[in-house]
């Protein structure tokens, strides 16, 4: 059986969308600046239908290990509704895509595999769902913030991967904020060391 794990880029300030997060402006305002670096690589210009261009290196190799990783994901209404109008009609999935929701809908079929099925009776389903589409990979919890914090305070994550961007977005989402005290989540792992030179 394959791990649950969520993989989401944050600010040095610590949020993972700006302010006035909507659809037409998904990540909010300058939250698009957090994936700058991933949007460079050949990885993602391939995973958009961008052809074999881009940059290859260390943060290719990166993310192409969490696409391949990944045979399903999960992901909140409100990152749904920000990602349906600006995705290409190949969705950037490749892979089932469980929507927890509380609005039943018909499955949204994609080309290039990418299938949304709206679930509407809770967490627990969309990741039974997912796990049984995935095929012994992994299920990547996309987001948003509030579903990762659902999955946190319910212990189903297994791997969190944050990719902390030399960016100062001073308002917006915080992935942990709210995460409640009971949930118990503690974190195991290397302490960064982040050297930076200030621009002006």
């Amino acid at each position: 059986m394959g791990k649950v794990f969520f993989d989401l880029a944050m600010s040095l300030d610590g949020y993972i969308a700006g302010p006035n997060a909507r659809p037409g402006n998904p990540l909010g305002d300058g939250g698009e600046r957090l994936h700058t670096w991933m949007y460079r690589t050949a990885a993602f210009t391939k995973l958009i239908g961008g052809g074999d261009g881009g940059e290859t290196g260390p943060d290719d190799d990166l993310v192409r290990r969490t696409i391949e990783r990944a045979g399903a994901s999960v992901m909140g209404r409100r990152m749904f509704d920000e990602g349906e109008v600006g995705w290409p009609e190949e969705a950037p999935f490749h892979h089932p895509v469980f929507v927890v929701t509380g609005q039943a809908r018909e499955p949204w079929v994609r080309k290039g595999g990418t299938t949304f099925t709206f679930v509407t009776d809770g967490l627990e389903s969309a990741l039974a769902q997912a796990k049984a589409a995935a095929g012994g990979k992994d299920v990547r919890v996309s987001g948003g913030a509030s579903l990762v914090r659902q999955c946190l305070a319910a212990g189903v994550i297994d791997e969190g991967v944050i990719h902390l961007a030399p960016v100062l977005l001073g308002a917006g989402t915080r992935l942990f904020d709210g995460l409640p005290d009971a949930a118990g989540v503690g974190l195991d792992g290397p302490v960064a060391h982040l050297d930076y030179r200030i621009t002006r």
